[in-house]
């Protein structure tokens, strides 16, 4: 079935809904660098003091906060922690790079 054959006021919907995840999308994508600004800046302070890229008991409190966060939204909290992780790892690489010296990839 093509979208020319769909009702029309289902295909406004469909328009409406998109739209709206369209809008969401773009705050995760703002949120998401609001969070890399803050997390460049711990990467420094780090490094400023030769501490590790990572903390894995902090990482692991986050983990179990979001779960919570996940739960109470209903949302599936293994999501949750899968999306976490990754970020995590990205968070790490970036404070490797800075400890190494230099700017992580996209970053000044």
């Amino acid at each position: 079935m093509s979208t020319s054959d769909i009702d029309e006021s289902v295909r406004t919907e469909l328009t409406r809904l998109r739209e709206s995840i369209d809008n969401i999308d773009a705050a995760v994508v703002h949120m998401l660098a609001e969070r890399f600004k803050c997390t460049q800046q711990v990467g420094h302070l780090k490094a400023q003091h030769q501490l590790p890229p990572a903390d894995p008991d902090r990482e692991a409190r986050q983990i179990a906060r979001l779960r919570q966060l996940a739960e109470s939204a209903n949302l599936d909290p293994a999501f949750a922690e899968k999306l976490l992780n990754f970020i995590i790892a990205e968070v790490i690489r970036h404070h490797e790079t800075i400890a190494g010296g230099s700017a992580p990839r996209g970053r000044p």
